[in-house]
């Protein structure tokens, strides 16, 4: 009887130090160097084919590779990226589900959705800025406009009566038009399409007078002498269009809008996690191929790191909410 008890016991003490031992294991942050262990999930709230699937298809297989584990790209489109960001939200904080998106994940929607199931700046931690894409104003290569003064002295002279393509309320080209609207003073009129082919194709056909989209999607009509550009968007000149100034240099620069990809994480992710991450995606961007990559596909190649991510995603969330105000942009 003594022996069993004896065995119990020890058995009932080998039990607790190995409960112990187990709970201190889980309670031990996750070291830099204990992760990645197993596959990285990428996840792109658009389908497959766009920009920002490219953009993170072609990050997944440089991080694949320096990392020695593979990276999978999981596409959850829909409700204007709002499914696909919440997934991550929602995922466990330990390194591999990650967020890759556009400004419509970070700025837009929580500037201009009043109700959304997360909050960015709670629930997401920023790793890095890689890449803009700029959007480009265009008009057919028979328009009385050659130069963007042009447009905007007729727009002064009737308001209006110059109709330009969005993606919709609350789309990049819209909040650009909206942009140019405030800056020049003027007042046009926004026609929704479907996306850039519909729109191109109303442009090229008369149904509009301006197009504003992204360079990847105009330059080859533009290059094809089939529509004329005018101005660049954002702060700095297309390396696919060089020869195309931006608004800033034609004297509008809150007329800027900057469409840009961004990677994070969900929050509480260990930091140890995040520092490595950043530190990966660094040496990824500054890869000379994939910057030819992306060049190559109308995109300019940047590296901004968690905190100038942060102050990015501040300061137009606070803008666009009042573009949103001054301009009545409502989205459901």
């Amino acid at each position: 009887m003594k022996r069993l008890v004896r065995a119990s016991f020890l058995t009932a003490s080998l039990a607790i130090l190995v409960g112990h031992a187990s709970l201190a294991q889980a309670q031990t942050p996750l070291s830099a160097d204990a992760w990645p262990q197993r596959p990285i999930r990428m996840v792109v709230p658009f389908p497959p084919g766009g920009g920002t699937d490219a953009v993170a298809r072609a990050l997944g297989q440089k991080l694949s590779s320096r990392l020695g584990t593979p990276v999978v790209i999981d596409n959850k489109p829909g409700a204007s990226t709002i499914i696909g960001t919440e997934a991550v939200v929602r995922a466990e904080p330990d390194g591999y589900t990650l967020l890759v998106s556009g400004s419509t994940s970070y700025t837009v929607n929580p500037a201009l959705r009043s109700k959304l199931p997360y909050d960015p700046a709670r629930d997401l931690v920023a790793v890095a800025t890689v890449a803009r894409a700029p959007l480009v104003l265009v008009v057919n290569a028979s328009s009385p406009y050659k130069d963007l003064h042009a447009l905007i002295s007729a727009a002064k002279a009737a308001p209006k009566s110059i109709h330009y393509a969005t993606f919709g309320s609350g789309s990049g080209p819209h909040l650009a038009g909206a942009l140019l609207e405030q800056a020049a003073g003027i007042r046009l009129q926004d026609v929704p399409y479907r996306g850039s082919s519909q729109s191109l194709m109303a442009l090229m056909g008369g149904e509009i007078q301006l197009g504003i989209d992204t360079v990847a999607a105009a330059a080859p009509q533009i290059k094809a002498g089939k529509l004329r550009a005018l101005a660049i968007a954002g702060k700095s000149r297309s390396s696919m269009l060089p020869r195309v100034p931006t608004v800033e240099e034609l004297k509008l620069p809150d007329a800027v809008f900057d469409a840009w990809y961004a990677i994070a994480a969900p929050a509480r992710t260990p930091q140890t996690v995040i520092r490595k991450l950043v530190a990966e995606v660094e040496a990824v961007t500054r890869d000379s191929a994939l910057q030819e990559q992306m060049r190559a596909q109308g995109m300019e190649p940047v590296h901004l790191g968690p905190a100038a991510t942060r102050a990015v995603i501040d300061d137009e969330i606070v803008r666009y909410r009042a573009l949103a105000h001054r301009a009545q942009i409502v989205v459901e």
